[in-house]
């Protein structure tokens, strides 16, 4: 093998080296949905539901268990007490307790609606985390945009001091002009400062979510650009009717109710005892006897008949409950649809006019400045006018955001479009 032969795949990998540490780079950081994802398999509270759930198939079981047999054994006629041996007359069977048709098949019925409760309320819970990991994955994202603007700002602020210092030593402006460029530099590295704790607080709270050590070293993936997104308020409201969690959770409620008044009236409708036993008696030979045994609930109503009557007031009491909650939705919906249109017409006047007019404004002033026109505090407000323009574009953007995840968290669902 030559040198050549050795060389070319060498400068090869070399050559696409900077290229795989970018793709390693760019694989390791999370995407929204890989938070959410995180966040869904680690939460505790999600987690603690699971075994809650647990818990509930296990009551199912629970209830629809058979009553045990028992085994019977009588000995009677002895000549001494505990003379077993020499009983006149013994009896020895199994006997087992069969439900009125039907009662068992309920108890599991109204069991597992108790299980679809529970199941209920932890879609809400999902619902609630993915909210919070969307609000706090976009606030991390506005952090980074302040940390990337304000670096930017104390940038030009260092220039602008640069150019103050030069025509301070020059004579060109007086001395209070350098002075007050360089309290704006001071404060720009200061709101640098304050930018980059948000971003290690926004962090923290997105790490917390997953689960994580607060200041475990975390990287997302993603951008605050505006989503396209068609919105119609009317279709977004018989989608939450539809949909929500605790819409579901209150037919349950009903349903369940119901089955208890069915079991109520069951509870009239008795049990009975089935017994088989081998009967001797001495000198006469063995026999076999079948006994059952009727309970006749005779004294027994009125706590059924409370039962029933519970089980009604239960019922109504929840299909009112259901009436407020639509209207509560109906007015959950229309809210966040209104903030959701509200960030974006602002984001929309952001983009049409005040970031190009903040921009071309600056460029002139700064021109101004180094033709000596204007002094150093029209540049100033100039810049802090641009900046400002930035950052609250990048407000609106998040807003707009954390808009329409309240939205898909009023409607329990995901929205349609492109949301990256």
């Amino acid at each position: 093998m030559n040198i050549k032969q050795i060389l070319i795949p060498v400068l090869c990998f070399l050559l696409f080296l900077p290229l795989l540490s970018q793709s390693a780079e760019e694989n390791s950081r999370l995407t929204l949905d890989q938070c959410i994802t995180i966040a869904l398999q680690t939460n505790p509270l999600i987690l603690s539901s699971y075994q809650q759930y647990q818990a509930s198939l296990a009551r199912e079981s629970q209830a629809k268990a058979i009553p045990q047999p028992s085994l019977d054994y009588d000995s009677d006629l002895q000549p001494k007490l505990f003379k077993f041996k020499d009983s006149g007359e013994s009896y020895f069977g199994i006997s087992q307790t069969i439900e009125f048709p039907g009662k068992r098949h309920l108890r599991g019925k109204i069991a597992s609606k108790e299980t679809g409760e529970l199941l209920s309320d932890i879609d809400l819970l999902k619902i609630d985390i993915i909210f919070q990991v969307k609000e706090a994955f976009n606030n991390l994202l506005l952090a980074q945009e302040k940390v990337k603007y304000t670096k930017e700002n104390l940038k030009l602020a260092n220039d602008f001091l640069k150019k103050a210092q030069l025509k301070y030593e020059t004579g060109d402006v007086a001395k209070v002009e350098h002075l007050r460029a360089s309290v704006e530099a001071s404060k720009a590295a200061n709101e640098v400062r304050k930018a980059l704790n948000e971003e290690r607080l926004a962090k923290a709270y997105l790490n917390f979510l997953m689960a994580r050590k607060k200041y475990s070293p975390l990287e997302i993936q993603g951008n605050l650009k505006r989503p396209t997104i068609d919105l119609n308020l009317e279709d977004l409201k018989q989608k939450a009717f539809q949909t929500r969690p605790e819409m579901r959770k209150i037919d349950i409620s009903i349903n369940k109710e119901s089955l208890i008044k069915k079991q109520g009236y069951l509870s009239y409708l008795p049990d009975f005892d089935l017994g088989v036993s081998r009967h001797k008696i001495e000198g006469e030979g063995t026999f076999w006897d079948v006994t059952v045994s009727l309970p006749i609930p005779l004294f027994f109503w009125q706590p059924r008949k409370g039962e029933i009557a519970e089980s009604i007031a239960n019922t109504n009491s929840l299909k009112r409950e259901k009436e407020h909650l639509q209207n509560s939705i109906s007015l959950e919906v229309e809210e966040a649809y209104t903030n959701a249109v509200t960030a974006q017409n602002q984001i929309m006047l952001f983009e049409e006019k005040i970031l190009a007019q903040a921009e071309e404004v600056y460029e002139m002033f700064l021109f101004s400045y180094q033709e000596g026109e204007i002094g150093g505090i029209e540049l100033i407000d100039a810049r802090r006018t641009l900046i400002e323009s930035r950052i609250s574009y990048a407000d609106a953007l998040y807003n707009y955001k954390v808009a329409l995840a309240g939205l898909e968290k009023s409607i329990g669902q995901k929205l349609g479009g492109e949301q990256q």
